[in-house]
């Protein structure tokens, strides 16, 4: 007797679909929405990339623009202008690098190299095999460097992790023929 009504209440159940929109969204919201997440989080991923980008290319561009010598306090305020136009909220870094291309040795040397954040100064060594890394150039042309770092958290945990921006501008210097550091020897 109770077999029987139970045969009939899961023949009767399986006939009907009422209620199936709601398991169905229940399946399929979680998923709606950890994708709007994850869209979210890399489209925040990219523009996060391009303002880093752009802030670097504004200090390279005012860096290349100085017809005196820099010192300490103009690289703190460059390295204040980067933190503020790139929003860092954590760790960031900025290294300054003032190279000179050598046709007979065929290399860069460093003119100078200063550094805000954790990061080391560049030296002689770390620069001479960067023929592929900056542009084809006269001798004894100079370019300045620009090297910034930015940690970027992602605003969801949707499997983008944490990671590092960094960029790499190099600018030649426009109204003078080098960008000296405290004094031009």
């Amino acid at each position: 007797m109770y077999v029987a009504r139970i045969k009939s209440f899961l023949a009767g159940f399986a006939r009907r679909d009422d209620g199936t929109i709601a398991i169905e969204a229940m399946i399929i919201m979680p998923i709606m929405f950890w994708t709007f997440l994850s869209v979210f989080s890399i489209f925040e991923t990219y523009r996060t990339y391009s303002i880093n980008q752009r802030a670097a290319f504004t200090i390279g561009d005012a860096i290349s623009r100085e017809t005196a010598p820099i010192d300490d306090a103009y690289l703190t305020g460059q390295y204040q202008l980067f933190q503020y136009l790139s929003n860092a909220t954590g760790d960031s870094a900025l290294r300054v690098t003032s190279l000179v291309w050598n046709q007979q040795d065929d290399r860069f040397y460093r003119d100078w190299s200063k550094v805000r954040g954790p990061r080391p100064e560049l030296a002689n060594e770390d620069v001479q095999s960067w023929a592929t890394k900056l542009p084809v150039m006269p001798d004894g042309e100079r370019v300045v460097l620009v090297e910034t770092w930015a940690e970027y958290d992602p605003p969801f945990q949707t499997g983008l992790e944490q990671r590092e921006i960094r960029n790499f501008i190099f600018t030649r210097p426009r109204f003078a023929p080098r960008v000296c550091w405290d004094q031009c020897n």
